[in-house]
């Protein structure tokens, strides 16, 4: 039922609305519209834009392969201490991403606990990388892939997989024919979430993969370097990124917002 909001409520509320639609706003003000193509060209911004699309493409692909059976371990078996799992599976999602970054460092770095083993054995050195940035995307970005997904799982109908079982359908072809359809949804979702999250990375990438231009700088990398030496480059990676953002809202409407 509709209520009259008493004033006490709606001059705050809409104190906090201009809070956040004003920075917006300003950067849409600030934009230099009439050369925004030709700046959208430029090698530094287009070099930019492509490895961010590439490395957060690559990182979501990570997630999925990892962070959809993950979620579904939580989701469907039980084992003693899933809680504690599910509790140090959302840490990224409130830990500052450049300790993540520097806990990446200290694992999987040149003399980490496995990085001085992958570059003795195999040659391998992820740290100040493009494999290291889509390392520390896929870091920060799969809590909210497993979110998802286990959410989804969990809502799913168990009765269609328990069916399939009885008809003599093993484990792994109930997950793929029956679970994976049943929950594909919550999968775009968590995908789409997890891509968004991944593009904007800046805190774990910094500090894990460092800003070296065509091989580790990122949008929003591009966006701190340009601030200091081209604000209007800063300024039209920022409305790229506002417009993922958007886009990502717009495209996740129907699954989270019931009303008009």
């Amino acid at each position: 039922m509709k209520q009259k909001a008493p004033l006490a409520l709606l001059l705050p509320a809409l104190l906090g609305l201009v809070f956040l639609v004003l920075p917006l706003l300003g950067l849409l003000l600030r934009a230099p519209w009439a050369t925004l193509g030709t700046r959208l060209t430029q090698p530094a911004i287009r070099q930019a834009l492509l490895l961010s699309l590439q490395t957060a493409t690559l990182a979501t692909v990570l997630c999925l392969v990892l962070g959809v059976p993950l979620a579904w371990m939580l989701a469907r078996v039980e084992f003693p201490g899933r809680r504690i799992v599910r509790a140090l599976v959302m840490v990224p999602l409130v830990l500052p991403p450049v300790v993540g970054g520097v806990a990446l460092l200290l694992v999987l770095g040149r003399r980490g606990l496995i990085g001085s083993w992958l570059d003795q054995t195999f040659g391998i050195t992820l740290p100040f990388t493009t494999a290291g940035v889509v390392v520390a995307e896929a870091f920060v970005a799969m809590p909210f892939l497993v979110i998802a997904v286990e959410g989804a799982l969990r809502g799913a109908d168990e009765r269609y997989e328990e069916a399939a079982a009885t008809l003599g359908a093993s484990r792994w072809t109930t997950f793929t024919h029956v679970t994976l359809p049943l929950v594909a949804p919550g999968v775009a979702a968590g995908a789409v979430l997890c891509w968004a999250r991944a593009l904007g990375e800046f805190g774990a990438t910094i500090t894990f993969a460092g800003n070296f231009p065509g091989r580790t700088q990122t949008m929003p990398l591009a966006v701190y370097l340009a601030l200091e030496t081209d604000l209007d480059a800063a300024i039209v990676l920022s409305l790229i990124l506002l417009a993922v953002s958007v886009g990502i809202l717009a495209t996740l409407r129907e699954k989270w917002v019931s009303s008009p």
